[in-house]
Parts: structure tokens; C-alpha cells; sequence
């Protein structure tokens, strides 16, 4: 057996018995040289992902629904809390087995029946790389304007609907990323170890910054929520927070599935734990108690609530201006590549490993996230919470739920590497499809698709008990998803089992 590498680190030997179109060097088992991400590194990974614009206005999106700041932020931070069980459990595995997140899904969904969920994850991270690019390079453009004079300006273009320069700087902060994905994995833990405590610092700066030119934050602390818990609009208050909370859920759902990438990589077991303990429900909740205080503080200093970091970055004035844009930058970078290309590059790998790598897939979701015009997805606060954010927390916590029961009752953490690498082994299931699994995943998504099709105006109404389920969309996929998984699938051992004992 040959040793192989990925992107240059060393991962593992070619596991026996692998069949060619499940396996390439960059879906191998890491080898235990290659694990090297300690806590520090985790929690720095966490770090640059959650300083990024979208997460700075997750807030006023809340605030935007009628939440006072500290509801806002506190639905924020247990959504946060919630969401860390998985993403321990979930990487749990990958720590343990050293495997990436498509080849964990081979032990619930088959050989080929992965492909599914693998994508679909690859799908929705797509989605996020086009918007993360579109906000970087709307920073780069106003960069490109305030230096110029405004030069840098021009029509909409038809069709598209943004002029030709926004085009350029969206083009610009894309093509930044093609040289990390060149590089591979170890490139964005290096990205991330070094960008993590100047974001912090940009942070902690810009909150200074707002309160001494404001001289405090504002009306805006002080303002009441539209919904008086305990009073007559009680209701109304959690017909709002429920679906809230979900959306927030929703926001990491995405990497509550595929951190093993990153998991794979970890020393050990405490590392994975405390670095995403710390990494994760803490640091989102500082910055999106930056975001309201400084938006607060605009009121004051400018006369109106500018929720836009972009916007903010651009009326600072001066070199303030192009350092704050500067580290927007920077911040978008390490969110997108770490939580929007590793999961599809991997992805789109595992569909065919002999013609797909790690680095291919990347230029595929590059690719992708410039065709989904991502401008166009985030036209909304209502749209962006509610469709987008709980719309595919819809999608993803069926397989949430399937792959935890999976690992953790029914294989009790124990699975034989080599054959999550043959179509012939013990997780081939019937013609490499785990009909449990896909069974589950169906069952999972089916009660919330009348609520998401009410929610994105495809339908003019629903009964108001899918409207409910739909509020809770990646609970109800989490629990029946696992659960139909649980049951489906001691049926079919059982069954497997009777077969045997005839045969």
C-alpha cells in the first residue's frame, strides 16, 4: 500500500479493498501525522467564520421582525448553544475516524445513496459562497470609490441589474479565493490562525470607535421590544421567536454536518470539544452585540440606523474607511472559504473521485456561486431569515438526525474504515443505497415542504398547522429523520438477519 497526500499533508495509505470510485487522496482517513489542529486552531476557525457581514446582520434582521437588542442577541446566542450539540457529536466522528464528512454519510445512506445528502449540503454552502463573494467584493467596490472619488460607477447592466464595476469587484474578491483552494486545507487553517485576532481586534475597534463619536449607544439600547413577554402581545412575541430560533439554528446547520472536515484534522477529542465550545455560542453573541451597538451609535452620529457594515465602512471618512473595508474583507474571506467551499469541494468529489478533486470542486462551487446571482438572494430580511435560513435548516436536519443515530445507537461509535471505502463491504446496503437512510431523509423533509412552499410565496396559503411545523422546520426534520432512521433500520437488520438464518 502507497502513501498518499493531500494538498501536501500526509493522510493516510490507500485503504484495502478500496474501490476506485469511492476513493482519492483527498476523501483518504487522515493519517495521525497530519493531525495537527490543536483547540487554538479550532476555536481561531470558529472565530473566522463567525466575524463576517452576514452574521454581523443576523441582528437587525431580528431587531428588523420587532425584538428589543437583548432578545435579539439572546436568540442568537441559544440558537448558537443548540447547535453546538451537533457539531460536537457530528465531529466527534471525524476526530475518532479521521474521515471526511461525505464518507461519514456512507455508513447511513449507502455507497451511492451519500452522494444525495453530500450534495444537497454542497448545494446550500454554493449558496452561501455567492452571497459571502457578492458582500466582499461590494467592499472592494466601495473601497474602489471612496479612493477615486466615486469614480467607479455606472449604470445597471440588463439582466443583471448592477453596474459593470460592481461586476469587477465581485469578479476580483472571487478570484482571491481560487488561490486557496490551489492550496488546499492547510491554507485556510493558516488563513484562519492568522485572521482570527485581527478580527477580533477589528471588532472590539469599531465598537470603540462608535461609542466615543456617539458618546454612548443610543436610543436604540434603550428601545422597548414590540412584544411584551407576559402581556397581551405575548403571542405575537413567540410566533416570532420560535421560527427566529430556528433560522438561527439554521445558520450553522450547514457545518453541523460537515465538520469532520475540519474535526479529521484535530489532535485529539478534547481539542474538537473545547475549541468549538469556545470558538462557537460566545463569539457570535459579542458580535452581534457589536453590530447592535454601533448600529445604535449610527443614529446618532449619522441620524439613521445603518445596519450595512459596507455602508458604515464607507461614510467613516479617511483611511479609517479603507482599513475598516479592509478587514470586511478579510473577515468574508475566512468565513467563505472555510464554511462555503470545503463541504461542496469535498462534495462534488465524492461524486466521482477519479475525475473529481478536492481542488476541482472548489472551481465547481466557485463556479456555481457566480451562476446562482447571489445579489439577488438576499434582497429581504424577511426572505433571508425565513426562506433562506429556515428554509434549508429544512433540508439539513433530517440528515443531521440520521447520521447522530447512525453513529451513535446504532453503530455505538465503532465503524470499519476500510469499508466505508467498498461498495461490496458492510455499508454497501442494496446496490450501494441504505434504503433506511434514504427512506429517513424523505420522511424528515416531507412535513415541512407545505410551510417552506407558503414562506416563499409558491403557494397562497397552507393550513396553519404546517405554518407551525415549518416553524420549528429543522427540529421536526431532526427528530422524525433520526427517529424513522432508528426504526427503519433495526427492521432491516432484523430482516437481514432472518435471511441468514434460512439461507
Amino acid at each position: 500500500m502507497s502513501e498518499i497526500r493531500d494538498n501536501g499533508n500526509r493522510v493516510s495509505e490507500v485503504p484495502e479493498g478500496a474501490d476506485p470510485s469511492l476513493w482519492n487522496a483527498d476523501l483518504a482517513p487522515t493519517d495521525q501525522s497530519a493531525r495537527n489542529w490543536d483547540w487554538r486552531a479550532i476555536a481561531s476557525l470558529w472565530v473566522g467564520m463567525v466575524v463576517c457581514i452576514p452574521t454581523y446582520m443576523l441582528a437587525s434582521g431580528l431587531i428588523a421582525e420587532g425584538m428589543s437588542w437583548w432578545q435579539a442577541i439572546l436568540t442568537i446566542f441559544l440558537g448558537n448553544l443548540i447547535v453546538l450539540l451537533p457539531m460536537v457529536l457530528i465531529g466527534y466522528a471525524g476526530a475518532k475516524h479521521g474521515v471526511p464528512f461525505p464518507v461519514l454519510l456512507r455508513s447511513s445512506f449507502g455507497t451511492v445513496g451519500a452522494k444525495i445528502p453530500a450534495l444537497a449540503r454542497g448545494l446550500v454552502a454554493c449558496g452561501w459562497f455567492g452571497i459571502n463573494t457578492w458582500v466582499g467584493g461590494s467592499a472592494i467596490y466601495v473601497i474602489f470609490n471612496n479612493l477615486s472619488g466615486g469614480a467607479f460607477m455606472g449604470d445597471p447592466l440588463p439582466f443583471l441589474g448592477i453596474d459593470i464595476w460592481q461586476v469587477t469587484a465581485f469578479m476580483l474578491f472571487w478570484a482571491m479565493h481560487l488561490w486557496f483552494i490551489r492550496n488546499g486545507t492547510e491554507s485556510i487553517r493558516w488563513l484562519e490562525t492568522l485572521a482570527a485576532p485581527f478580527l477580533l481586534f477589528m471588532g472590539l475597534a469599531l465598537l470603540g470607535w462608535a461609542y466615543g463619536r456617539a458618546g454612548g449607544f443610543g436610543a436604540m439600547l434603550s428601545a422597548p421590544s414590540q412584544f411584551i413577554v407576559g402581556g397581551a402581545r405575548e403571542g405575537q412575541f413567540w410566533m416570532v421567536f420560535i421560527p427566529s430560533l430556528t433560522a438561527m439554528v439554521g445558520f450553522w446547520a450547514t457545518l453541523a454536518l460537515n465538520i469532520p472536515d475540519f474535526t479529521r484534522f484535530a489532535t485529539s477529542q478534547r481539542d474538537q470539544f473545547i475549541g468549538q465550545a469556545i470558538g462557537l455560542p460566545l463569539p457570535m453573541a459579542l458580535f452581534a452585540f457589536i453590530s447592535v451597538a454601533v448600529t445604535s451609535a449610527t443614529v446618532v452620529i449619522f441620524g439613521e440606523a445603518i445596519w450595512d457594515p459596507v455602508e458604515l465602512a464607507g461614510r467613516m471618512g479617511g483611511w479609517v474607511t479603507i482599513a475598516a473595508l479592509a478587514g470586511l474583507v478579510v473577515a468574508t474571506l475566512t468565513t467563505n472559504m472555510a464554511a462555503n467551499v470545503v463541504a461542496p469541494a469535498y462534495g462534488f468529489s465524492n461524486l466521482s473521485p477519479r475525475r473529481i478533486s478536492f481542488k476541482m470542486g472548489g472551481y465547481i462551487t466557485a463556479g456555481i456561486g457566480i451562476a446562482i446571482f447571489p445579489w439577488k438572494l438576499i434582497e429581504s430580511a424577511g426572505n433571508y431569515l425565513f426562506v433562506w435560513l429556515v428554509g434549508y435548516s429544512a433540508l439539513l436536519g433530517p440528515i443531521a438526525g440520521i447520521m447522530m443515530v447512525d453513529y451513535f445507537i446504532v453503530r455505538k461509535t465503532e465503524l470499519k474504515v476500510d469499508e466505508l471505502y467498498r461498495h461490496d463491504g458492510i455499508y454497501g446496503g442494496n446496490n450501494g443505497w441504505n434504503r433506511a437512510g434514504i427512506t429517513a431523509l424523505v420522511l424528515g423533509i416531507l412535513p415541512n415542504l407545505p410551510g417552506f412552499a407558503h414562506a416563499a410565496g409558491f403557494v397562497d396559503s397552507v393550513p396553519a398547522f404546517f405554518d407551525s411545523i415549518y416553524s420549528y422546520a429543522w427540529f421536526v426534520g431532526l427528530i422524525i429523520g433520526g427517529g424513522s432512521y432508528l426504526l427503519l433500520q433495526r427492521r432491516q437488520e432484523q430482516q437481514n438477519q432472518q435471511e441468514e438464518r434460512i439461507a
